[in-house]
């Protein structure tokens, strides 16, 4: 039989025990992020453990006009951007084509051209990796209806087996809230569908409505209002990339050795394009003894 004193006993046990697993679990539970401070700076990243604003102080960038054989894009981009700053109708942007010719870059340029403008705008770049909390992310910027952000995914792109495709439709679509009046998307892929041709392809002939089977995903794009192609460039082109490179940098050297140099080196890289010109252009300012302020 139990006594009166004997459940007191128990009941002043189970009530310690229930405390110490509440606090245990409040430890373990994730602290609410912090007010973002926008006024810190022009450029952030969004992490997620924990979750957080990042300010960028410095933003690693070439200056728009060194952006060659991409006048078209440039131009479209630039004016779409400056459109969103001014608080005017824009659209989400889908760059797309080959790798290494300036699509992260023209990005990072436009917002910089936009800032020069005296015109405010904010840059986030969110990690595909980070799609499941972009909810939580715009729930932030919607809450600063002063600023306005251009939100960038570097490097999208999505497999079959892969489920963060979904998160996207919160920025694109923005659900039953709608995207925020203030926010903008800018993606890069090398990709035009966000996926491979081949798993396209493959997923299309195996089932059984060949036409549904990976209408979702591929929808995406069709969801970026503006669609801009990068394409691989031409000798001429990546010559001209470098030799602005060279006059922007003060790396004075004659025309005759850096064409022959230019065009060994791109030989042994077995392509051309805006990323191998660059990495060209750090070896020569190196072998010349110019320091390259980035």
């Amino acid at each position: 039989m139990t006594t009166g004193t004997d459940a007191r006993h128990e009941g002043g046990a189970d009530s310690a025990t229930l405390t110490r697993i509440a606090e245990a679990l409040e430890r373990m539970a994730p602290k609410a992020a912090a007010r973002p401070d926008f006024d810190a700076a022009e450029a952030f990243v969004w992490a997620t453990d924990p979750e957080r604003l990042q300010p960028v102080p410095h933003v690693s960038r070439v200056d728009i006009s060194l952006l060659v054989g991409v006048d078209r894009s440039r131009d479209t981009l630039l004016e779409n951007t400056r459109h969103f700053a001014k608080g005017l109708p824009a659209n989400n942007a889908l760059l797309w084509g080959a790798r290494g010719m300036g699509k992260s870059s023209l990005v990072k340029a436009a917002h910089a051209q936009i800032l020069s403008e005296g015109l405010g705008l904010k840059i986030v770049e969110l990690a595909r990796e980070d799609l499941p909390s972009v909810s939580r992310l715009l729930t932030y910027l919607r809450a600063a209806p002063q600023h306005r952000f251009l939100l960038f995914c570097d490097d999208l792109s999505f497999s079959h087996d892969d489920q963060h495709y979904k998160s996207l439709k919160a920025v694109l679509d923005g659900g039953i809230s709608g995207r925020p009046e203030n926010v903008l998307f800018y993606a890069t892929s090398n990709r035009r569908h966000l996926m491979p041709r081949d798993m396209i392809e493959n997923e299309r002939s195996s089932a059984i409505t060949p036409g549904e089977a990976v209408e979702e995903k591929v929808s995406l794009s069709d969801r970026f209002g503006l669609w801009l192609g990068f394409h691989p460039c031409s000798q001429d082109e990546y010559l001209d990339m470098i030799r602005g490179y060279c006059a922007a940098h003060g790396v004075n050297v004659a025309p005759e050795r850096l064409h022959a140099e230019a065009i060994e080196w791109q030989a042994t890289r077995g392509s051309r394009s805006g990323r191998v010109a660059w990495q060209f252009f750090c070896d020569l300012a190196a072998r010349e003894g110019v320091r390259i302020a980035l």
